[in-house]
């Protein structure tokens, strides 16, 4: 458990995080607008400023209190920076054999690490011929290499175009899995949080306004993680082999959907998918002769106020997931939906998250 109240003012920027606890055991995400304190709270709880004041302790061990601070080079924490920040005189091999140099002895070798995060076959090139996914890697990598007790990663995917996102965003959320090493994560993009998160921790204003599973996140209504795409619903699953159709089932019987073969090969892990509550149509009865694949026994359990035109209603499928839909306030009276009623979603889009 990461636990602690800490306060740090940077400029006209004042940090109040108010008491938190946060559970050390897969991706945390940080999560707000620009401005709102992450990189900051992030700097808080690493140590790296000196003028940090409160309260600190992981996993029962004491980082720092009102007279006492622990060194940030004795916390065992690796970073990941927005750029990298890999030493340009240096190879790909220089970057990674300078964490293992200062880095206890065990663990993965450098050359296991590299084959790991695809970027063996780069060892002996500058750093600086390397892309901005590549580049990425060697951060991962040497980061690992230094046996951290904790990873923190500051908006590592943001300076990168959506092909190298979509490569990263798998490997960091296998990465955390495989090593068990907890994860500080910040992002202001809400896939990103729906793609990794294990909970969120919703800041603004430079507090801590709330900290949630992911499944808790999505199932309030008034979720910031809808402020750009509106309702969103992630439902986890595994997936099949391919069909003579080239289609996949996604789910256990009663909520099974049929979505494209996915690009990169999956193991047996449960694997989330995303449904925007706008791709979601609802019916009293089970159309047949329709070309939307995807229909959904659901029971009604909330209904929104309207919003925008739009009313969400929150539904669940038989296997308990949630599932959001929008709909206009006509289509509400004309249907004549209540809590408890069961009826039909109509699914016309939806998107792996590989």
């Amino acid at each position: 458990m990461l636990k602690g109240d800490l306060s740090l003012k940077q400029g006209d920027f004042l940090l109040q995080s108010g008491a938190f606890e946060i559970e050390t055991s897969g991706i945390s995400v940080l999560f707000g607008r620009s401005g709102s304190g992450k990189s900051t709270l992030l700097r808080a709880i690493t140590g790296l400023d000196k003028h940090t004041r409160g309260s600190l302790s992981f996993n029962g061990e004491r980082w720092q209190d009102a007279k006492w601070r622990l060194p940030a080079p004795k916390r065992d924490i690796g970073f990941v920076f927005q750029d990298a920040a890999l030493f340009p005189h240096l190879s790909v091999r220089g970057n990674l054999e300078y964490a293992v140099r200062r880095a206890p002895a065990g663990g993965s070798s450098l050359l296991e690490l590299a084959e790991r995060v695809g970027i063996a076959h780069k060892l002996d090139q500058s750093v600086t011929t390397l892309s901005g996914g590549e580049k990425q890697r060697v951060a991962i990598a040497r980061a690992l290499l230094s046996k951290p007790r904790l990873l923190c990663m500051d908006e590592p995917l943001s300076a990168l175009d959506w092909r190298a996102k979509g490569e990263l965003l798998p490997l960091i959320e296998e990465l955390a899995r495989e090593t068990g090493v907890p994860v500080l994560y910040i992002t202001h993009a809400p896939v990103e949080v729906e793609r990794l998160a294990s909970r969120v921790v919703f800041m603004a204003d430079g507090r801590i306004e709330r900290i949630e599973t992911l499944r808790e996140a999505l199932a309030r209504p008034d979720s910031s993680l809808f402020d750009e795409e509106g309702p969103v619903s992630v439902l986890e699953g595994r997936l099949s082999a391919p069909n003579e159709h080239g289609l996949c089932a996604f789910g256990e019987e009663g909520e099974r959907l049929w979505i494209g073969a996915p690009t990169h090969p999956t193991d047996e892990r449960p694997l989330r998918l995303r449904i925007l509550a706008r791709d979601v149509s609802l019916a009293l009865d089970d159309p047949s002769r329709i070309s939307i694949l995807n229909h959904l026994a659901v029971t009604v359990e909330r209904i929104d106020p309207p919003k925008d035109g739009r009313v969400t209603v929150a539904t669940r499928t038989t296997g308990g997931q949630l599932l959001l839909a929008e709909i206009t306030p006509w289509s509400l009276t004309r249907l004549e939906l209540e809590p408890g009623r069961i009826i039909y979603a109509l699914i016309k889009s939806v998107a792996l998250m590989e």
